[in-house]
């Protein structure tokens, strides 16, 4: 089965790279989570555009990754959380996409959400490290300070 990958897949590919594979792994594993698109003359006309997104949100190089970490040394990264019961504990989780946001509004680079990694969840207000994966051979460790709404 010839695919068109959306996003990137552990070992196989990245986004807008055209891959062969077996029916039953596209069929049930890579279309129903919308990894993938069946490549069709249509659909490979989106392989630029594909590629165009994932561009723009990728580290270039190995120096560009080390710039980016450098900034979010110095970052100081706040999330404001919904609601938050009398022990400080959350109604719910802070996400990888409002961490995002939160180092984007803080001055920070734009980070792709994927690139955030969260070891355990963030269920309580405080301060929280998270490891955010610029290079396969840097990582940048953030403090993300949670403080109820």
């Amino acid at each position: 089965m010839k695919l068109i990958l959306t996003t990137d897949v552990p070992n196989l590919g990245a986004p807008g790279d055209v891959v062969e594979v077996k029916d039953g792994y596209g069929r049930n594993y890579l279309l129903p989570r919308n990894y993938a698109i069946v490549a069709t003359r249509g659909a490979e006309k989106q392989v630029e555009q594909i590629r165009r997104a994932q561009s723009a949100r990728q580290i270039r190089d190995l120096g560009h990754a080390k710039e980016v970490a450098g900034q979010l040394g110095n970052l100081s990264v706040s999330v404001t959380a919904k609601a938050a019961g009398d022990t400080g504990r959350l109604f719910g989780s802070v996400t990888t996409s409002q961490i995002a946001d939160a180092v984007k509004k803080a001055g920070g680079p734009a980070l792709d959400r994927h690139a955030i990694e969260i070891n355990d969840q963030i269920k309580s207000v405080g301060s929280h490290p998270v490891t955010v994966r610029l290079h396969p051979e840097v990582a940048a460790e953030l403090q993300v300070s949670v403080v109820a709404g």
